[in-house]
């Protein structure tokens, strides 16, 4: 159905839910969003999450500590763990000791992971257009400035600081 918007009153909207249709639709989008990510990630070796760790790894002028890349991708540590094992049996980071801290871990990008970067971008690109299929740019524009907002007003919600950039 690619290019063809689906009827959203189509979506039955549990009774329990009408007083929160918007809610109810970013639930639906982020499952499909990360559904589709996932089915295009795995074609990389790679399950979700474990692209935005390689993103920030490729972005960061050297090695980051594993505590560092918890809280920049706000995540937790048990979680983190996982993914850099699994990142690393796949050879696509290393982990050292921290030569100041030896109860902290360094991570670090290897050589290996500069082919799947060019994949990740691919990824991100063909899911870009599958999420925004028949929207012109200034739809698109609209819809960032709208899910920005609403990012800022859950950040508010929790506590969480908003981004200077948001």
């Amino acid at each position: 159905m690619a290019g063809q918007a689906a009827n959203p009153t189509s979506v039955p909207v549990p009774t329990t839910a009408r007083s929160g249709p918007i809610s109810h639709a970013v639930f639906r989008i982020a499952r499909l969003h990360r559904m589709l990510a996932g089915r295009l990630l795995r074609r990389a070796g790679l399950h979700p999450g474990q692209e935005l760790v390689m993103m920030h790894l490729w972005d960061c002028d050297g090695p980051q500590r594993q505590a560092d890349l918890v809280c920049v991708l706000e995540s937790d540590s048990a979680t983190m763990a996982r993914t850099v094992q699994r990142l690393e049996r796949a050879g696509f980071v290393r982990r050292v000791p921290d030569p100041t801290d030896r109860r902290a871990t360094i991570i670090e990008p290897t050589a290996a992971s500069q082919a799947l970067r060019h994949e990740v971008e691919r990824i991100w690109q063909e899911l870009e257009e599958a999420t925004t299929d028949g929207c012109d740019p200034t739809q698109r524009a609209d819809i960032l400035r709208a899910l920005t907002q609403l990012e800022c007003n859950l950040l508010n919600r929790t506590g969480r600081p908003t981004p200077p950039d948001a």
